[in-house]
């Protein structure tokens, strides 16, 4: 911050009282206070709005970002010995921060980094000078599972095998920025950096807004720019390829989609047909010319790599030699994050660009030479020993990655043994001391290791670099802990000029040309996923009503035997829900299933409506615990049903009119109209016990209306005609048709234009019966009838569209 820019936030300055207990650690670089343990310049003004603020507002103010994170469903998933689990984002809620001018020096040190691996990666898929000349081991390149044979030879259509990379770096005790390790085949994280941006920035808005802190919004910019340039350059489309839900980062995917507005694909929804690589929308097929994968490339093609991967996509790979499409990145430049290759970095670089290494990685000995490998076993208690082929860092990795000076001697025997006899399997490479950085913890800064994760994008101009990343803190002193998947934890990093800073955006300039998306591009499976969405959350709320019902009339009874209550559990009992369990495990079950179809197309879902599905499953699993039948469960029914209306008309009022809502607002209808008529075939049929046809009104909403409606005492015709022939009762079977009869309408033409698809005529030829039918015609077998019919439509339209 320049000097006399500074604004106190409240008051004068204060005594830096959150150092007061803060001791850095001696041998180890301290990113915010000197040797002395005075603030570092970038830090001071920093370091003094925390202290104006306190400890007691900090935490509060922390908590607001972590209740940000929550609502906005940040999460990532951790696979442990209990399986897959579902971890809160863990946000360290201190920034790290770091001046511009050393940024531009880190900078340049990783696009030079950049360039040397596009080199590299071309040299290795192309004539292969490296190896050649001896400079690269052919065995340690063959031996690497990364390094994929079919894509030799292989130019990618975009003339770059790289465009997105991430570097993972380290200062150690010289005050020198190492890299610890690099990420090229799929990098992850860029997403999670900007949602700790926006929590970090909820917490310390008025401090982040004094400091001039570089945005992160350009760089995604460019980026989407580029890869939009990319395809319309092929006439295609972009999309992100993602291992689907069950990821550990799939929360960033969808987001990241959802912010760059790319379309979200997984393996299945592509198909190679006539050389290029498509998507299955519920227009057809539709060409894709660029493809930010995010998924390791082995199991991007079942039919020339991984044969036994469910995730990949059969002929890409051909798609991919034929020039059709542009992968980012290039299949088989995951190679390039083998730990052996950080030991021939540097001859490399000297190789190909006469250049040093502006930004050195951590010394790395491969023990398949016999001057490395003997130099490791001389040093070994001074090394990290680990597996030359990981693509890990030695921190995640320590499982197989073992620190010499803690073995015993007996296991230090035994792996010098076996670096004596494989030693091509091994590396040594120099233990890592990390510099900290400060967490807050119980009202007091304390220091904990951290390593810097740092993103480049290639554009049309050449490589950029986001202007802060993420920095991975760790939870204690153990270096090791930083790893996610072990408990780190993750912090913004604030690069900060000494002046203003330019405020970019994700938004173009006036002057830019645009183009509306073709509302065909409805990926298949998305369609069919917003259609399950629509059927769940409708079935949810008639069991919820039909509930209601049931356990108003049992706490005014008494008498769950009385006829009506009866006949209630036995026609619900075949849809697997048990009224005597206040909240069934039937009804749990369907809404489950709408949060996991919803899950499917979290690039589809505003963080709203996701927020106001996860409040409702999380209502219904706590009433689950703690409800009982009668006059507890009615209210508890009402307060679902509430939750549940909320969610829909937070769906139908802000959702855009595209394919997507029209398959979504399908599903409730068909859902409804088959929920209705099954109803009525029960409760108005002439076996019916007493009572049967108020609860019918009450389960349709229309005890009102039909008051209104029929100033007569409720019959069976009446019910009837208000609930299944009333073309303006939002509740009838006959609205429903109604709708779907419009909405179907308009889905995009499969027959050809001016040709009606089958679920067209289906439903237009449904609609015309029930639209002239009277009551007396609505027989109990009739209405189940109709039930069946109605749901033949999803049959058809699932033949249609999601096939």
């Amino acid at each position: 911050m320049a000097k006399g820019n500074h604004k106190r936030i409240r008051g004068k300055p204060q005594i830096h009282s959150l150092l007061e207990h803060y001791q850095p650690i001696d041998g180890v670089v301290d990113e915010m206070v000197d040797a002395s343990g005075n603030p570092r310049p970038v830090w001071k003004d920093f370091i003094e709005a925390l202290d104006e603020l306190g400890p007691e507002t900090l935490g509060q103010r922390f908590a607001r970002a972590d209740q940000y994170l929550r609502d906005a469903g940040v999460y990532y998933r951790v696979y442990d010995k209990a399986g897959a689990n579902e971890r809160e984002w863990p946000l360290a809620h201190v920034p790290l921060l770091i001046e511009d001018k050393e940024w531009a020096d880190i900078s340049a040190g990783l696009v030079q980094r950049a360039e040397l691996f596009e080199e590299t990666i071309a040299d290795i898929y192309g004539p292969n000078r490296l190896v050649e000349k001896g400079i690269l081991p052919a065995g340690l390149i063959a031996a690497s599972p990364e390094y994929l044979r079919p894509v030799v030879g292989t130019v990618p259509a975009s003339g770059h095998f790289l465009h997105f990379c991430a570097f993972e770096l380290g200062r150690g005790p010289d005050g020198q920025w190492w890299v610890l390790g690099d990420r090229t085949q799929a990098p992850s994280g860029a997403g999670f950096a900007l949602e700790n941006r926006v929590a970090t920035t909820r917490a310390l808005s008025d401090i982040y807004g004094e400091m001039h802190v570089h945005r992160l919004a350009g760089f995604f910019r460019r980026f989407r720019d580029a890869l939009i340039g990319m395809a319309e350059e092929t006439d295609g489309r972009v999309a992100i390829l993602t291992p689907g839900p069950l990821n550990e980062t799939y929360y960033e995917h969808a987001y990241i989609a959802r912010y760059l507005g790319i379309m979200l694909l997984e393996g299945e929804d592509l198909t190679v047909s006539g050389g290029r690589l498509m998507v299955r929308t519920v227009s057809g097929l539709m060409p894709i010319s660029v493809l930010w994968r995010r998924l390791d490339a082995a199991f991007a093609d079942p039919l020339e790599l991984r044969s036994d991967s469910q995730i990949g996509t059969p002929g890409l790979v051909e798609a991919i030699r034929q020039g059709a499409v542009s992968t980012v990145n290039a299949l088989g430049s995951g190679l390039m994050e083998t730990r052996a290759l950080l030991a021939f970095l540097p001859k490399i670089s000297r190789a190909l660009r006469g250049e040093e290494l502006l930004l050195p990685s951590v010394a790395t000995w491969w023990c398949g030479q016999d001057t490395e490998r003997a130099h490791v076993l001389a040093n070994i208690d001074r090394m990290v020993i680990g597996p030359a082929l990981s693509t890990r860092l030695a921190f995640e990795d320590d499982d197989q990655t073992k620190l010499g000076s803690a073995l015993s001697a007996g296991e230090r025997a035994e792996l010098a043994a076996r670096i004596e006899r494989d030693g091509g399997d091994f590396v040594g490479q120099e233990a890592v001391t990390l510099s900290t950085t400060p967490v807050f913890v119980g009202g007091w800064l304390e220091p904990r290791p951290a390593s810097l994760r740092v993103y480049l994008a290639r554009t049309p101009a050449g490589w950029t670099v986001m202007p802060g990343g993420f920095a991975r803190v760790g939870l204690s002193l153990d270096p090791t802990a930083i790893a996610m998947q072990r408990g780190g934890q993750a912090a913004d990093v604030w690069v900060v000029s000494d002046r203003p800073v330019e405020r970019e955006t994700l938004l173009p300039q006036e002057s830019d040309s645009f183009t509306r998306t073709r509302p065909g591009s409805l990926p298949s499976r998305a369609a069919e996923n917003l259609t399950w969405l629509g059927r769940y959350i409708e079935r949810s709320e008639d069991t919820v009503r039909i509930l209601r019902a049931y356990h108003v009339r049992l706490a005014e009874t008494s008498d769950p035997d009385m006829p009506l209550l009866a006949d209630i559990r036995d026609y619900l009992e075949p849809f697997g829900v048990d009224v005597e369990t206040a909240i069934p495990p039937g009804l749990i079950g369907t809404l489950d299933s709408a949060v996991y179809s919803a899950g499917q197309i979290r690039d589809r879902f505003s963080p709203d409506g996701w927020l106001a599905l996860k409040d409702l499953s999380k209502t219904i699993h706590q009433f689950a615990k703690t409800v009982a039948p009668g006059d507890d469960a009615t209210r508890a029914m009402t307060v679902i049903l509430r939750k549940l209306a909320g969610f829909s008309g937070l769906l139908h009022e802000n959702m855009y009119r595209f394919a997507g809502w029209r398959f979504l607002e399908i599903g409730r209808r068909l859902e409804r109209g088959i929920q209705i008529a099954r109803t009525l075939s029960r409760l108005t049929s002439a076996k019916a016990p007493d009572g049967a046809l108020d609860m019918m009104l009450e389960i349709g909403d229309s005890v009102m209306t039909h008051r209104r409606q029929y100033p007569v005492q409720t019959g069976r015709r009446t019910v009837i005609d208000l609930l299944a022939l009333d073309p303006l009762n939002p509740r009838s079977i006959l609205f429903q048709l109604e709708r779907l009869k419009a909405e179907i309408g308009l889905l995009p033409s499969v027959g050809g234009e001016g040709h009606m698809s089958p679920a067209a005529k289906e439903i237009l030829q449904l609609n015309t019966q029930i639209a002239i039918k009277e009551p007396s015609d609505m027989t109990a077998k009739a209405l189940d009838d109709l039930a069946h019919e109605i749901g033949g439509l999803y049959n058809s339209l699932a033949k249609a569209y999601f096939g």
